[in-house]
């Protein structure tokens, strides 16, 4: 049970850097220092965006419109955390006791 929690802990981390690199990516497309138009920029922006936006689009739907400002990755990373150290290092650790 612990290398299954373990793992998934792993997982979810691994998961907050995704949402940071989907940030940054789109922060350097939208200010034109990557062009958008590689196929090798445009692959990854796919592939990130397949993997967060399952998970950020319920969050969009839910905030109210805050102009230009997005802060659904903020909230999905907020609630990784609280997913990581609460849930499943709530588990671990107290096992360990």
């Amino acid at each position: 049970m612990i290398p299954l929690l373990a793992f998934i802990a792993y997982l979810i981390h691994l998961y907050e850097y995704i949402v940071i690199a989907a940030v940054v990516l789109s922060w350097l497309i939208g200010f034109n220092v990557i062009n958008g138009h590689n196929p090798f920029v445009r692959s990854l922006s796919q592939f990130i965006a397949a993997v967060t936006e399952p998970f950020l689009r319920p969050i969009r739907r839910m905030l109210p419109d805050l102009g230009g400002i997005d802060v659904s990755p903020i909230i999905l990373l907020l609630a990784c955390l609280f997913l990581r150290s609460v849930v499943i290092d709530g588990w671990i650790v107290p096992l360990f006791r």
